[in-house]
């Protein structure tokens, strides 16, 4: 495990300490959140590469003003065929968390239509695309849409999505949702989480190297095995801390935790897949580069996707 950096700061530059984030903390933050890097020219781009290949549809579209932001998702052709299941590939929830983006944008260049023929294969490379420009976990209301996806969602990003899965919501077999752990997010996202509630922060420790989350609900311990041991070959998988633990959840197997899915409002729990997990990779660690992160990405759908195939039954 690698230690917190320490340079974080006792207090959030915003707020008061123990008073939640009102308008005024909030429109403070955003207009500190500059854009720093493009969503046209480094995700759609790539896919409007895939055109020939693959169907883009636009799902939906955010207004942040003066932004706007097309939302599209990536089919196989002929979606949705009755005669086979349903896969769903989520990345850049968080937007700030590349690897997602860059991850799920390569196994669609070069993997996603040779399931053509067994699987209705639904991608969405950024869920997130006001956080991906300026590097962020958060959209431009403070809101993580990754605590978001329930009913009456308070997050533009997470209802875009669900509205899209809805028609094919129980007829979906896997769902993976691909993540980074990042040393910002102990340095600068969780102080600013507490910030925002108006709660002390806590500092905590972030894992060095790959792990998973499995739902606590409805384990499937085989499932995630498959895809810890395909990712094995790319990059380093995480130990456990001191307490048996990885970000303060129990090691249930290596690199694998388990959350509540659908009850914490993560995207992993948008369906009622029977296979589902959200990837974490960690692109900060001194033993691996961006490049092994991508490719740790695309090894985990194809392994998640080649399971729950090979186990429909």
């Amino acid at each position: 495990m690698r230690s917190p950096p320490l340079n974080q700061p006792a207090t959030h530059p915003i707020g008061t300490p123990g008073q939640p984030w009102g308008d005024d903390e909030r429109a403070r933050w955003r207009a500190q959140q500059p854009r720093r890097r493009s969503y046209a020219d480094e995700v759609l781009a790539a896919v409007e590469k895939l055109r020939d290949r693959l169907d883009v549809i636009q799902y939906g579209e955010l207004d942040y003003a003066p932004d706007r932001y097309p939302l599209f998702a990536l089919r196989t052709r002929g979606f949705w065929r009755d005669e086979l299941p349903g896969v769903l590939v989520t990345g850049g929830v968080h937007g700030y968390e590349t690897s997602g983006v860059h991850g799920a944008l390569r196994f669609a260049a070069e993997h996603m239509d040779d399931y053509t023929d067994r699987a209705n294969i639904l991608l969405v490379p950024c869920v997130s695309p006001w956080g991906y420009e300026r590097i962020h976990r958060w959209n431009p209301d403070a809101i993580d849409p990754n605590r978001s996806f329930r009913a009456n969602s308070p997050s533009a990003e997470a209802a875009a999505l669900m509205a899209l899965v809805a028609p094919p919501h129980d007829r979906f077999l896997m769902h993976i949702d691909l993540h980074e752990t990042t040393d910002s997010d102990e340095s600068e996202f969780r102080p600013a989480l507490a910030a925002r509630d108006g709660k002390p922060f806590v500092p905590g420790t972030i894992p060095d190297g790959f792990y998973l989350v499995d739902d606590s609900e409805r384990p499937e311990p085989a499932f995630q095995q498959a895809i810890i041991d395909a990712v094995a070959k790319v990059t380093h998988i995480a130990p456990a801390d001191e307490n048996g633990e990885i970000i303060g959840s129990t090691v249930v197997a290596p690199g694998v935790i388990r959350y509540a899915l659908e009850a914490l409002g993560l995207c992993a729990g948008v369906t009622s897949a029977r296979y589902r997990t959200t990837t974490e990779v960690y692109p900060d660690s001194p033993h691996a580069t961006p490049e092994q992160c991508n490719a740790a990405q695309v090894a985990a759908v194809r392994a998640a996707i080649d399971h729950a195939l090979a186990h429909r039954d």
